[in-house]
C-alpha cells in the first residue's frame, strides 16, 4: 500500500475568527521589501521591526486583509492613540477686545460720543429730546447725491419743528473705498456740492472689529432684513426717537424725502 502523504504544517490561527497569519518573514531587509507597491509600504512596515509580534500581525494584515475578519479587529489594528497638541508657553498674547464692547452698559442714543470733525468727542446727549436721523456716508458712491435729499428733509421739517429734528451724517469708506478722502475733504465736499447745514462727523467704521460703538449700538437695536445685523452699504438711514431708541431702519435705496412722515409721527409723539 502506497503511504499517505502527510499534511502540510499550518500556523496556528491568531484570531478567533480562523483567518490565518502567513509565515514570519526572516529579517528586516525582506519586510522592507514587502512593503513596496503599498503607498507609505516600506516606511511603516520598517518602524514594525521592534515588536516582533505585533509586527508579524500587522503586516500580515497590512498585505493580506481577509474578508473574514471582524470589524473589531480591523479597528483594533487600525487604531492609533489620538494625537496632543500642548500649548506653547511661548503663546501668552490675549484677544483684543472688540471697541464695539464699550456698548456694554449703553441703553439709549445719547450715551455716545463719537468723534466730530475735528477728532474731539462729541457728546450725543447734546441732542437729546431731539428726533435723530442717523446716516453712514460716502462721497464717491452712486448713493452720494442723496445728500441733496437728506439737506431738504432737514431744511423742511426744521422749517416747521426748529428744536425737535436733526441730520447727522457718518462717513464710512468700508463699501468699495468710496470714501477716501480726509475729514476736511469730506467737509468742504459735502458743502459745496451739495450745500449740507446738517452735522457731519468723523469718518469711522460700521462694520467688523473696529466698528465704532454707536453703530454697533444701532444695528443691535434694529437688525435688518431676516435679523442680519450688518450695515449692507452707504446711505443706510437709522431713525431715533426722543427717547433715544431706534425706531425704524432704511436701506440705502430708500430716498430721505420718502422717511419724513415717519418722521413727523416720531417728532408729534409725547415725549
Amino acid at each position: 500500500m502506497r503511504p499517505s502523504t502527510p499534511a502540510p504544517l499550518m500556523p496556528k490561527p491568531i484570531f478567533s475568527s480562523g483567518w490565518q497569519a502567513p509565515r514570519l518573514v526572516s529579517n528586516q531587509r525582506a519586510i522592507a521589501a514587502r512593503g513596496h507597491g503599498v503607498p507609505g509600504g516600506q516606511h511603516f512596515i520598517r518602524g514594525l521591526a521592534t515588536h516582533p509580534r505585533a509586527q508579524l500581525v500587522q503586516l500580515a494584515h497590512f498585505r493580506h486583509p481577509h474578508p473574514t475578519s471582524t470589524t473589531s479587529h480591523r479597528r483594533a489594528l487600525h487604531t492609533t492613540a489620538p494625537r496632543t497638541t500642548r500649548p506653547d508657553p511661548r503663546d501668552t498674547q490675549q484677544p483684543q477686545s472688540a471697541p464695539g464692547n464699550k456698548m456694554a452698559s449703553a441703553t439709549t442714543f445719547y450715551d455716545f460720543k463719537p468723534l466730530d470733525k475735528k477728532g474731539a468727542e462729541k457728546p450725543l446727549s447734546e441732542y437729546k429730546g431731539k428726533v435723530v436721523l442717523a446716516v453712514n456716508t460716502a462721497s464717491k458712491c452712486g448713493f452720494t447725491p442723496q445728500y441733496a435729499g437728506l439737506e431738504k428733509l432737514y431744511k423742511d421739517i426744521v422749517a416747521k419743528h426748529p428744536d425737535d429734528f436733526v441730520v447727522l451724517g457718518f462717513p464710512c469708506n468700508q463699501f468699495g473705498g468710496q470714501e477716501p478722502g480726509s475729514d476736511d475733504d469730506i467737509q468742504s465736499f459735502c458743502q459745496i456740492n451739495y450745500g449740507v447745514s446738517f452735522p457731519i462727523f468723523g469718518k469711522l467704521e460700521v462694520n467688523g472689529d473696529n466698528a465704532s460703538p454707536l453703530f454697533d449700538w444701532l444695528k443691535n437695536e434694529k437688525p435688518g432684513i431676516m435679523g442680519l445685523k450688518r450695515v449692507k452699504w452707504n446711505f443706510e438711514k437709522f431713525l431715533i426717537g426722543k427717547d433715544g431708541k431706534v425706531k425704524g431702519r432704511w436701506a440705502s435705496t430708500t430716498k430721505p424725502e420718502s422717511l419724513e412722515a415717519a418722521i413727523l409721527e416720531e417728532i408729534n409723539k409725547q415725549a
